[in-house]
């Protein structure tokens, strides 16, 4: 059997050129400061206070390199400590940061398992590691031992349904390839895959894409030795059961299940996202944010006109125009399809997003009469927050 520690020497994920730094900044969930910020800190966390970051399981340093960068770009002080086990993707790191002149991180090689060694953090991002490990409850222990009383995580792991087709594949491989080096794997799989029947589950799954990107990606998706996906009841039994209490999904509206039928009155918050989850059947990713348990933690809304708003993965003036033109632009999320309706007297409000203004400041520069502003809004935060495109925090 090839390990995960072989794997990952043979075929760093996921697979980068720090050549191409230059070009652009990779952006994602967990861990871009917006976010951190809106689901951890109610939008209104001090970034004039330093900001202690654990990158665990950093791979070949998406997150890293994104959060690294944003800190930087806004002078806040930090300082980020990276750890992964294979020493094939921090070398990717490493490069990647260097080539854009960021120093405040310290590599490690090693195992999340040794968190609470390196520190403690106020932030922690743990991006497609939990599930890869042979206990995944001892690394959210870990993690939970790491994260200071007011701090909190972001996570991604890998949810059943929407990798319908996967796990088949993998035990079949496992089964079929034991014992060949991992190049020999790759090929071998790569042909096998080429000769599934039309109609196998896999080849059914559009929402399947990373075998097609790399030989990085089809390795991680279809060879891996040690892989489990949570579904929601699973992941939130695994969250209390160590220590953690779940802050949000960054896509709520995707857990939400009054907008697929009626939510009866004995299912409580987590058995009735576990429902949602089911009647999607799309889900591939688990992404959100947890913080300690007890901590209390409250995600920022609209409600606080102090809050600065920020739109992710939409820009104000197009959308703005969409608005006005009385369109309604189509959002199509983890397969799931849904349109954006908001009144076209909105409009005004969404091109006010620039990321430096307040809400009241949005709703003032408007001219609406006040209540009709404040409507306007609580529809365009509804509209928009739950489908993680709009988010609050002074960053």
């Amino acid at each position: 059997m090839v390990t995960v520690s072989e794997q990952y020497e043979a075929y760093p994920y996921p697979e980068r050129d720090p050549a191409d730094e230059s070009k652009r900044l990779i952006e994602g969930s967990p861990s871009h400061p917006h976010e951190i910020d809106h689901f951890l800190f109610t939008g209104q966390r001090d970034w004039s206070r330093p900001f202690r970051v654990l990158v665990a399981g950093g791979g070949t340093g998406d997150g890293l390199i994104m959060l690294a960068q944003h800190l930087a770009n806004a002078g806040h002080p930090h300082q980020i400590t990276y750890v992964d086990l294979s020493t094939a993707s921090r070398r990717v790191a490493e490069a990647r940061a260097k080539a854009r002149g960021l120093t405040n991180i310290t590599f490690h090689t090693g195992s999340l398992l040794d968190a609470p060694d390196l520190g403690t953090f106020d932030y922690i991002d743990c991006c497609g590691v939990l599930h890869h490990l042979p206990e995944p409850a001892q690394g959210f222990a870990a993690l939970r031992a790491a994260v200071a009383p007011d701090g909190g995580l972001g996570f991604m792991v890998y949810a059943p349904y929407g990798r319908s087709g996967v796990y088949p594949l993998q035990q079949a491989f496992g089964a079929l390839l034991e014992g060949l080096a991992p190049a020999e794997r790759l090929a071998k799989a790569r042909q096998l895959v080429e000769q599934l029947p039309e109609d196998h589950p896999f080849r059914l799954n559009p929402h399947l894409v990373d075998h097609r990107q790399s030989d990085a990606g089809f390795y991680d998706l279809l060879l891996h030795s040690q892989d489990r996906a949570f579904d929601v009841a699973s992941l939130m039994s695994v969250l209390t059961s160590t220590g953690w209490e779940l802050a949000d999904f960054t896509q709520p509206a995707l857990y939400d299940l009054s907008r697929i039928a009626d939510v009866p009155g004995h299912l409580d918050r987590a058995a009735a996202m576990a429902t949602a989850e089911k009647l999607r059947g799309t889900i591939k990713l688990h992404v959100g944010y947890a913080a300690p348990a007890g901590r209390g933690v409250r995600v920022a809304s609209g409600s606080n006109r102090s809050a600065v708003p920020h739109l992710r993965g939409v820009g104000a003036k197009p959308l703005a125009q969409a608005i006005a033109q009385r369109k309604r632009p189509k959002l199509t999320v983890s397969g799931v399809e849904t349109r954006l309706d908001l009144p076209k007297q909105a409009a005004p409000l969404i091109a006010g997003i620039d990321g430096r203004n307040s809400v009241a400041q949005i709703l003032n520069a408007a001219r609406l009469d006040p209540m009709q502003a404040s409507t306007l809004w609580s529809q365009v935060d509804g509209a928009l927050r739950p489908w993680g495109l709009l988010v609050y925090s002074g960053f």
